[in-house]
């Protein structure tokens, strides 16, 4: 019998990364891989800094890019540049959810 954990590691790829479901093939930093984008998020993120008096600039457009650690490999850092498919983001903040990373990335307004 699986445990648990290893019942929702395998939903990532099987559920929530697979493009019949959640997911969808992009391009980041060159590589191809299945990624789940999400806008929604980023508002109700907002409104916590906001809430909280954290603010980290001001961005053209913010989005939460959800992706397998298996694919993407190391965490990346907090103000990295990013590419995803043809447009340039800045890392505002990442987190390992447990085999899924949770990147929320910023254009900044030219």
């Amino acid at each position: 019998m699986s445990t648990f954990k290893e019942m929702a590691f395998r939903d990532i790829e099987n559920v929530f990364l697979n493009p019949e479901e959640f997911g969808e093939l992009h391009t980041v930093d060159g590589k191809q891989m299945t990624v789940s984008i999400d806008g929604m998020e980023v508002v109700e993120r907002a409104k916590r800094q906001v809430e909280q008096g954290r603010i980290n600039g001001v961005y053209e457009k913010q989005i939460v890019l959800y992706v397998a650690k298996s694919d993407f490999g190391p965490l990346p850092t907090i103000g990295r540049a990013l590419k995803l498919d043809n447009s340039s983001y800045k890392v505002l903040d990442a987190i390992d959810e447990g085999g899924i990373f949770s990147i929320t990335l910023g254009a900044v307004r030219s």
